[in-house]
């Protein structure tokens, strides 16, 4: 359990350190201010907090080095007042005074982030490797940590974040936290998001920490849309691996199935899938695909009430009006909110036209097979006549 005393000290480091933190990018955010004087609210408020933040840094070894930053900007300041003046060697003594004070203000500001980030992750793994417990209260928390930390990773790329990852193995503790079954499932859609967030933030090194074969199997087994949106999104970032992935594992028929849901968005979400295996998949994945009928099912799908034609709305058109064409797009913008299914036969046909895993010859034998199947699936000539123009006009011959 985690001590009380220990708990409180840590909001007061925190409290300290935020402040710091926005005053020292204050500093450097206004550099048209002058912050650089000793008069600017932002060098008021650090030398404030300076007196105020050395008993709080003393007490914890990670904050010696900000401590030392923190009296350096102090000395610095101390420096510029002596210098006022108007000759040339004064005015150059301040302008070197104030790089400095902006440049110290900057570390200061990278060694509060360090230390957040150090916390953050601590407080998360900590978190994720208790025995997970009934108590929504408990439940809430890691969740709200799981989304800090999400929100953190998608700032965009740290080094030094990225290697307190690498150091606590935080990846692969969040990767058994999703695959986990008797986890609860907020927990474990959360954790997904974080996973797919590092991916994100850099595919270079952390695709290849990603289990696929158990990731792909826990985000299906899930069958909540914001598994399947993070499934779609590790298409997206893996690509032709993560597809091959899901055709060995046999869970492409689990991703069709979905297409069948009660649930709208879980349909909606499925059909993403399906447009992202479409443009990623190799040969195989779109065979396998196909002979499961999912051209019949996205037939079915588009003749639904949330289906639709885009023919006429001239969609696949040649038009060099731009006008026209915003237009055009923001008419079928609004058509597919409504209609999320509508054209969905040719926008799969569309996916595979212009994708990266299939070869030429192999675009041109599956379009004749989406045709045949079209035949297939309809219910009556009409039906086939439309969707064969949508798939025609919708891709190159």
């Amino acid at each position: 359990m985690e001590d009380p005393s220990s708990k409180e000290d840590n909001t007061g480091v925190l409290e300290v350190l935020e402040a710091l933190k926005q005053a020292s990018h204050e500093l450097q955010a206004h550099p048209t201010r002058n912050p650089a004087h000793s008069d600017s609210p932002a060098i008021k408020a650090l030398l404030e907090l300076e007196t105020q933040s050395d008993s709080v840094l003393s007490k914890d070894p990670h904050l010696s080095t900000l401590s030392r930053y923190v009296a350096d900007l102090k000395t610095l300041v101390e420096t510029l007042e002596k210098t006022r003046g108007h000759g040339l060697r004064s005015f150059l003594a301040r302008r070197v005074s104030s790089h400095s004070i902006s440049r110290v203000a900057g570390s200061i500001e990278s060694e509060i982030q360090a230390w957040m980030d150090r916390e953050s992750i601590e407080r998360l793994l900590k978190g994720l490797k208790e025995p997970w417990k009934d108590e929504d209260e408990d439940e809430d928390k890691l969740i709200r940590l799981l989304t800090q930390f999400e929100d953190r990773v998608s700032q965009g790329f740290d080094r030094e974040l990225q290697n307190l990852v690498l150091k606590w193995k935080a990846f692969s503790v969040l990767q058994t936290v999703l695959c986990e079954p008797k986890c609860p499932n907020r927990i474990r859609e959360n954790a997904a998001f974080v996973v797919a967030a590092l991916v994100r933030f850099n595919k270079d090194v952390f695709v290849g920490q990603v289990n696929m074969g158990d990731t792909i199997h826990a985000l299906l087994e899930m069958k909540s849309t914001h598994s399947l949106k993070v499934l779609c999104e590790l298409i997206t970032l893996t690509k032709s691996p993560f597809v091959d992935e899901i055709l060995c594992n046999e869970e492409v028929s689990k991703i069709l199935t979905l297409l069948e849901s009660k649930d709208l968005d879980m349909r909606v979400m499925a059909l993403d899938c399906i447009l992202e295996i479409g443009y990623f998949g190799r040969k195989e994945a779109i065979e396998e695909m196909l002979k499961r009928g999912l051209i019949k099912k996205l037939v079915e799908l588009q003749r639904s009430e949330f289906g639709g034609d885009l023919i006429e709305m001239g969609k696949f058109e040649d038009d060099n009006q731009e006008t026209e064409g915003k237009k055009r797009e923001r008419r079928e913008y609004k058509f597919l909110k409504n209609h999320p299914f509508a054209s969905c036969v040719a926008r799969f046909a569309v996916q595979l036209e212009v994708g990266e895993g299939l070869r030429q010859r192999e675009k041109r034998a599956f379009k004749q097979e989406i045709l045949e199947k079209v035949k297939e699936a309809s219910v009556n000539d009409a039906e086939a006549a439309t969707i064969i123009a949508e798939v025609l006009w919708g891709s190159s011959p």
